[in-house]
Parts: C-alpha cells; sequence; structure tokens
C-alpha cells in the first residue's frame, strides 16, 4: 500500500518538477497517470497483479509521470526500475534530459545508466592485440586486412582507452567505426569473461558494475528480451525485484517474435557442422586432461550423426524444391516471393511426416553435440584459470568454439520448433522455407529453415508478467478501435486478474486548432486509376499560401511515391524532400531550414515517417494522408496469422487488418498536432473513411478533430 511517507514524497517530487521546470504548465492527465501508476504498484488495485497498461496521447507527460512514479516506490522497496523503449531518440531523451533533471530537481537520490548489449562495447584484451606487435600477440589475424586508416583507428581507440578519455562503447566513440573492424575487436561473451585476469577490466564488465549500483536502468525492447529469455537477471535486474516500465510498448510483441524465431541455411548449416569436431578435438589437445576425451569423442559421434540427418534434410528439400518454388507463382498463401526470394510456407504450419521424424532426431543431436561442446569449453576455461593453458592460446578457441555453441543453440531452437506439436487450441507456429538465390553477397544458392511462434503473449506472461514486481505499460497507440482488446490479446494481458487499464486524452485542442478533411474522390485505393488521381489532387493542396507553408505526405508504398513524386517534380517544378533519396535525418534538417527561412517544404514518406516523427509548430501544418494504412498480410507469419483466425471461423481482416489500421491511422494523424499551440489541417484521400462500415469505426478512433467531409 501507499503510505502516507511514500505520498509525500511523490507529491514533493512533483511539486519541485513543476517549480524547476521552464513553462511547466499542471495538467491533470499527468497528475492522474502518477496516481493511478503509482496506486497499482503499490498493489492498491490487486496485491498478485501489479500490472497497468496506459494509452497517453501526446503531450500528458508521460514519460515525467511513470518516472515520478515508480523511482520513489522502488527507492522505498530497495527495487530497481527498467525502462524499456523501441527507439534511440526516446532512450536519448531520458538518459540525456528527463532523468538528469528529474536527479537535480525532485529530491530523489537516485543513480540511471543506459544498459546496452555487450556488442556495443570493445573487448580490451582483443585491442590490445589488434595493435600489439610483440609475439604471440601478434597472431591476431584480422578477417579482413586492415587498411592503414584502420590501423590507426585501433591506435587510437587504444590510446584513448587507456587514458580514460573513451568508456570503450562504439555510440560514444568520434566518428563511425568501419563494420569489419568493430567485429573483430567488439566484447563476446565466450571470450571476454569477466574471471579471465586478462579481461576483468574490460568495458563491458566495468558497464555491467555501474548498471548493478544504478537504481534506475534504460533499455531497448530487444536487451530487455534477451534477458528475458536467459531467465531474467542474467543481463539487467531480477524480475521480481524489478518494476518494469514498457514505453513504446506497442512495439513489444513484434520484438518478442522476432526474439523468439529461428533460422537456419541448410548449406550453411553443414559447412560449419564439419569444423565442430575439428575445434573439439583442439581443445581437448589444449587442456591436455583425461576428462576432455569423453567429451570430445562423443562431440565428434554426435556430430557426424547430426551431419547424416542434416543432408537427408537438404536432399530432401532439393527434391521437392520443383513443388515447393515452381516457376510460375499464383496468387495465394503457399507460394510467394518476398523481395527477390522464394518463399514456400507450410500450411497451418503442418509439415510432412519424414521431416517432423527427423527434426525430433536433429533437435537431441544438436542438444547432446552442445553439451559436449559446452563441456570442452568450460574444461579450457578452468585450464586458463588454473594456469595449465596460456591466455593467449584459448582465446582464439573459446571465441571460435563461443560462435559454434551460438550456432548449435539456435540449430536447437528451429529443430525444436519444427519438431514440437502443436496445440489443438492455440495458434501453430509459422514454419517456411525459403530459397536463397546466389547473387554478390552470397557466392551460392542455398536453402533457409524458419520458424516462428504466432502469438507470443503465453511467453511475455511466462518470462514477464508473472515474475515482476511490477509493470507499466505505455504508448501513444495501443488502443485499437477505442478498446484495449488487441493489445491485450497480443501481449498476453487479461482484464479479470486485477490488471489495470488507463486511456488519457490529450489536452490539445483539436476541435479548434486541427481540420480532419475526408477530400472528394472518384477511386478507391485498389483502382488503377487512383494514383492518376493523387497526381491531379495533391498538387491542389501542396498551393502556396500563408496557413500552409510546410507539409507531409503520407504514401502506402514507395512506388507509388516515386511516381507521385516523378510527375509532380516534372509537370509542377515542386521540390520535394523524397523518402529514399536522402537519409531520413538529412530530409528533417532540410525540411526544417526551409522552413525557417519561410520557403515551401514538402516531405514525401511512407509508413515509417508515420511514427516518431516529430515536427512541432511551424514545421508542420499540412498533413496528406493518401491512403488508410491497410497492409497486406505478405510476411509468412502475418499470413499464418490470418489463416489461423480463418481456420478458428473468424474474418482475419476484421479481427487483424482493421485494429492494425486504426493503430496506424492514429500514429499517422498523432505526426500534426505536437504541443498545445500547434494547428493544422489533415487531409485523406481515401474514399473508405465514409463509404465503408469499418470507416466510421477507424475515423471514431482518432482524436476528436473538426471534422469534415467533402
Amino acid at each position: 500500500m501507499l503510505t502516507d511517507k511514500l505520498k509525500q514524497t511523490i507529491r514533493q517530487a512533483h511539486k519541485a518538477i513543476g517549480e524547476n521546470l521552464p513553462n511547466y504548465m499542471p495538467r491533470k492527465q499527468q497528475n492522474l497517470l502518477v496516481a493511478e501508476i503509482a496506486k497499482t504498484l503499490a498493489g492498491e488495485y490487486s496485491k498478485d497483479r501489479k500490472i497497468i497498461t496506459i494509452e497517453a496521447g501526446t503531450g500528458t507527460g508521460k514519460s515525467l509521470a511513470y518516472c515520478l512514479s515508480t523511482i520513489p516506490l522502488a527507492l522505498a522497496q530497495s527495487r530497481k526500475v527498467c525502462i524499456s523503449t523501441a527507439t534511440v531518440a526516446l532512450q536519448e531523451q531520458l538518459v540525456n534530459k528527463d532523468l538528469p533533471f528529474l536527479k537535480r530537481h525532485a529530491g530523489l537520490n537516485f543513480d540511471f545508466v543506459l544498459a546496452k548489449g555487450r556488442q556495443r562495447y570493445v573487448c580490451r584484451q582483443k585491442l590490445a592485440q589488434a595493435v600489439s606487435t610483440d609475439s604471440p600477440q601478434a597472431g591476431f589475424t584480422f578477417a579482413e586486412k586492415p587498411k592503414a586508416s584502420d590501423i590507426r583507428t585501433l591506435n587510437a581507440m587504444h590510446k584513448a582507452l587507456l587514458d580514460g578519455s573513451w568508456q570503450g562503447d562504439i555510440d560514444s566513440w568520434e566518428s563511425a567505426l568501419p563494420h569489419h573492424i568493430w567485429h573483430q575487436v567488439q566484447s563476446d561473451k565466450h571470450s571476454c569473461l569477466k574471471h579471465l585476469s586478462e579481461h576483468s577490466h574490460c568495458p563491458f564488465h566495468k558497464a555491467r558494475e555501474t548498471m548493478e549500483q544504478a537504481n534506475v536502468l534504460v533499455v531497448n525492447h530487444g536487451l530487455l528480451l534477451a534477458d528475458l529469455e536467459l531467465g531474467g537477471g542474467r543481463i539487467l535486474s531480477t524480475p521480481e525485484d524489478t518494476y518494469y516500465v514498457i514505453d513504446e510498448a506497442h512495439h513489444l510483441p513484434k520484438v518478442t517474435r522476432d526474439h523468439s524465431s529461428a533460422n537456419i541455411t541448410l548449406k550453411g548449416a553443414i559447412d560449419w557442422l564439419k569444423k565442430v569436431t575439428e575445434v573439439g578435438d583442439k581443445m581437448a589437445k589444449l587442456i591436455k586432461s583425461q576428462k576432455a576425451i569423453s567429451p570430445a569423442l562423443k562431440l565428434a559421434d554426435d556430430c557426424q550423426d547430426l551431419l547424416i540427418e542434416m543432408q537427408k534434410v537438404l536432399t530432401f528439400v532439393e527434391n521437392n524444391s520443383a513443388s515447393y518454388f515452381p516457376a510460375r507463382h499464383e496468387e495465394g498463401q503457399i507460394n510467394f516471393k518476398k523481395d527477390d526470394e522464394q518463399v514456400y510456407r507450410f500450411e497451418n504450419g503442418i509439415i510432412p511426416k519424414t521431416l517432423k521424424n527427423w527434426s525430433h532426431d536433429i533437435k537431441e543431436l544438436s542438444k547432446k553435440s552442445l553439451n559436449s561442446l559446452n563441456k570442452l569449453y568450460n574444461s579450457l576455461i578452468e585450464a586458463v584459470k588454473d594456469g595449465d593453458t596460456q591466455m593467449y592460446l584459448a582465446e582464439p578457441l573459446l571465441a571460435e568454439a563461443g560462435f559454434l555453441i551460438q550456432r548449435l543453440e539456435n540449430l536447437e531452437a528451429l529443430w525444436a520448433m519444427y519438431a514440437k506439436t502443436d496445440s489443438e487450441n492455440g495458434a501453430p507456429m509459422a514454419r517456411w522455407l525459403e530459397n536463397l538465390s546466389a547473387n554478390d553477397k552470397r557466392k551460392r544458392q542455398d536453402y533457409m529453415m524458419c520458424a516462428s511462434p504466432i502469438d507470443v503473449g503465453f511467453a511475455l506472461e511466462d518470462m514477464l508478467w508473472s515474475q515482476c514486481a511490477g509493470a507499466v505499460l505505455c504508448s501513444a497507440t495501443l488502443m485499437a478501435l477505442n478498446s484495449f482488446d488487441h493489445f491485450r490479446y497480443q501481449a498476453g494481458l487479461r482484464n479479470d486478474d486485477g490488471s489495470q487499464y488507463q486511456h488519457v486524452n490529450s489536452p490539445f485542442d483539436y476541435q479548434n486548432n486541427a481540420e480532419l478533411i475526408i477530400a472528394k474522390m472518384d477511386n478507391e485505393p485498389n483502382s488503377p486509376d487512383f494514383t492518376d488521381e493523387l497526381i491531379k489532387k495533391i498538387p491542389t493542396l501542396l498551393k502556396k499560401s500563408n496557413k500552409h507553408r510546410s507539409s507531409l505526405v503520407l504514401f502506402s508504398s514507395y512506388w507509388q511515391m516515386e511516381k507521385v513524386a516523378k510527375s509532380l517534380r516534372d509537370e509542377h517544378q515542386l521540390t520535394l524532400l523524397v523518402q529514399g533519396e536522402d537519409s531520413r535525418q538529412y530530409i528533417i534538417d532540410k525540411h526544417k531550414s526551409n522552413c525557417d527561412k519561410d520557403k515551401d517544404s514538402i516531405i514525401f514518406g511512407t509508413q515509417s515517417f508515420s511514427e516518431g516523427l516529430d515536427l512541432p509548430g511551424k514545421y508542420l501544418t499540412n498533413l496528406i494522408i493518401t491512403k488508410l494504412p491497410f497492409s497486406v498480410p505478405t510476411s509468412p507469419v502475418e499470413q499464418a496469422q490470418a489463416e489461423h483466425v480463418t481456420a478458428k471461423g473468424g474474418n482475419p481482416f476484421m479481427t487483424l487488418s482493421v485494429p492494425d489500421t486504426s493503430k496506424k491511422l492514429v500514429q499517422a494523424c498523432g505526426r500534426l498536432l505536437r504541443n498545445e499551440k500547434d494547428s493544422g489541417q489533415i487531409v485523406l484521400l481515401d474514399k473508405r473513411a465514409v463509404t465503408k462500415r469499418y470507416g466510421k469505426q477507424l475515423l471514431d478512433s482518432l482524436p476528436p478533430f473538426k471534422r469534415i467531409v467533402e
């Protein structure tokens, strides 16, 4: 429960923020958020389920609200706060602006840190070897011969690390580091180990020590999922001692699904499997102990059997490639093309019986091989610690073994998903093959086997919701069609277990500051004449006026955007900033520069420009949305989702597509008003918004703009 002392601490912190924040205006929405989050995490609604999901519109001050409520509570209970975001921009806002301000002015004694994955840090030992000319360190080899400029960069990195002017993370280096160089010296979990004296002072381990002392951790969703999949507490703080704030939470289900998926290339896997026995033998010889003989022999036997089974699978796929990947592609769900690759999805996730039987065998052999290789790996580490083996001899093998351990883990995960018997009541796994053609990057043709869960709600329940001390999920777009149901299903949340749900409206005056115009259009987007109508319509909406000098035009596809852009440039001599022609940051900077010079400025963008784009005030007053943002299910996972809904007697369009479109439309319209004094218009060029039954649902889920139907 919230004690009087804790309530007073939160009130005082909130008051102090108001007194020190320039142009601060008290917001009842922010007050409500602070109170509801604090009461939920303190167990006033449920002692067992301390989870609150919040949709808070732009301008509600949700970042400060969740900081003001979670941090005092965590400090009082000796717990940590883990704030997870989907974008670098929000991380930077929290670490460089919100948290430092809170620490200075709120009267709260806390430390915070931006937690990064291991591969964002340099390995001190690898870097020292890379710049050393002394034997035996000179044995360090590059996968790609370094240029003279690369050597100079490595020496500068080493010097900066030694004199303390660089902390060893790639993000704080003064310039972009070439990938082929960074890859050689970055930290890895298999050779850069804290209990090996040569690595005990590596930047990653020092960062971990700082992280362990911090009260507030800022992470991205990927790092959060990586920790949870390891059981929690391996990278970040333990879930039972942590209050999680999942900001930009609408991304969480997809990130979880991506982390839960697996894939392998058949020929590629056969190639690296041939190296496993060789590496195992080298490790056994270096260990110089009888206890290494048995796992080395077992590893050789299991890997040989594994190679035989994998070759069977490759032969099976090659023999069936004509039916899996026909020369001509018919419309349908099973055979289709993704980019330049051919894809075959197993209908309802059901794979041939022969492949199913091999799946069980390969999964078990992968597990056995992994166990044997891990035993050799751990024995070699012990030999180094005991002084029986020199570190410089062991380190290359540890790194190589670590690489193969990761490959075997992925191999086991993939075949476990193929071997799994799907529940009759639950959603099946999505399972598919991809025919990878040879190209400049890939010297030969190969086949990729892929699998992914369709639903990840159960995984989030097991890993996070049932384990954590409490959780706050927030975003400006969690609801679909004015309901949390769609997100609740995706994220594995319930509404009958004490979990709380809160929708907080933006303080903006939508009725007086913004118009939503549904333009009169002759054609629907699926008409072949629609693009030509856009070419005629859009110039009239971009005409120079004192009111609207800054425009953003959002398209549903690149080809349509490029065709319209070419026509408008050729026929109307319009100067356009088009996504893909320059970097996103350059387009934004150039647009703002144009606006600052009182020039007309027009951005053409696709779906990615409808989220995370912040153009306040004069930088955006005219938003044009060419089409309701429906997306065709083209990925194997999306198709499998639709197939599962149909199999259960549902309508995938209404169950999946319309709710998803609702969220995307809210995101797109959210580009217009970023501050309370902003104003402008939104023009929607899709007549379905008023002619289709679902159109009213989509429009009613938007903020209360002044609505005009032409």
